[in-house]
């Protein structure tokens, strides 16, 4: 493996993440024939096959899977090595890997944008996923950090708080429940709308039902943040979701937040590395920005009515 070229990793890297050696080839400006290449001389350094084809499927061998690992590691070390360098000279440049859940997508791009105007020079990457999707990439070092509501305890991290989080039941307006001030116990028979298995927002909200009592009349499952509400919206049923979502749709009177006994419920977000995990420059300035900025830019990002709290006992 010691003379293994970093074009050989690149390619291998590539061919891995998409299964694919046409799309690995598109991607890293190669003819198909050359990436074939490149794979055929790494499986010849190791003595084993990396790839195996099942049909016009491309999967990973064991031994693959286990050649990864180290080739991600290698990778990551040059590009940190690089942006090291440029910090070392004094140059405000890099790349910062994010991931965000879902839910995050609304408030992201606000504070991306506020952050890269004062660091012209850096090269964000933005991923979106579920909860499960998001610390998949953390565990795996393929994001620098996570902005996520709630720190996992499934993997060791490091999280810093950076601005309040409210989750809130929603309804449609004419719902009779809509306007009403209620306890939690008197959404039991309702229909919900949830977030598909992985979603952060799907486990807080199934814990804090079961806590109360409540039983749902029917479970309505849904992948998306935007499903939810336009099915909110049609009457479908009732829901609960991160206040910053729903900003819009309440100011124009689509959406109703309802008055449910002890909601609010309080959250924060945090920005969320792995611990021990060194941090080059450009994220640490960014996690930086977050503690000082978050909270206002998520508050321009949402311009909706301020969502009433819930005083803390």
């Amino acid at each position: 493996m010691r003379r293994t070229t970093l074009r050989q990793m690149q390619v291998f890297e590539a061919v891995s993440q998409h299964l694919s050696f046409s799309r690995a080839a598109q991607e890293l400006g190669l003819t198909q024939p050359a990436v074939s290449l490149q794979i055929k001389q790494l499986e010849g350094l190791t003595r084993l096959p990396l790839f195996e084809q099942v049909g016009r499927k491309v999967y990973l061998t064991e031994a693959g899977e286990t050649l990864l690992d180290h080739v991600r590691a290698v990778l990551n070390a040059v590009e940190n090595a690089d942006e090291a360098m440029a910090a070392l000279r004094g140059e405000a440049a890099g790349k910062l890997r994010i991931g965000v859940i879902s839910t995050a997508k609304y408030v992201a791009p606000t504070i991306l944008s506020a952050f890269e105007s004062g660091f012209p020079g850096i090269d964000l990457s933005l991923t979106v996923g579920n909860r499960q999707q998001i610390l998949t990439l953390l565990g795996d070092n393929a994001v620098d950090l996570a902005i996520m509501g709630r720190p996992p305890t499934s993997i060791s991290v490091a999280a810093v708080s950076f601005a309040p989080h409210p989750m809130v039941f929603i309804a449609n307006p004419s719902h009779p429940l809509a306007r009403k001030k209620i306890r939690l116990a008197d959404l039991n028979g309702e229909a919900f709308l949830m977030r598909e298995k992985g979603s952060g927002t799907r486990t807080l909200m199934e814990e804090l039902l079961h806590e109360n009592g409540v039983t749902p009349s029917k479970i309505v499952e849904m992948t998306s943040n935007e499903t939810i509400k336009q099915g909110v919206m049609a009457g479908m049923g009732l829901s609960f979701i991160s206040a910053h979502t729903v900003g819009l749709e309440v100011s124009v009177g689509r959406i109703e937040v309802m008055e449910v006994a002890d909601t609010p419920i309080e959250r924060e977000w945090f920005a969320v590395t792995r611990e021990g995990k060194r941090l080059l420059p450009v994220a640490e300035a960014f996690i930086k920005f977050l503690v000082e900025n978050g909270e206002g830019l998520i508050e321009t990002a949402i311009r909706g009515p301020k969502v009433r709290r819930r005083r803390k006992q």
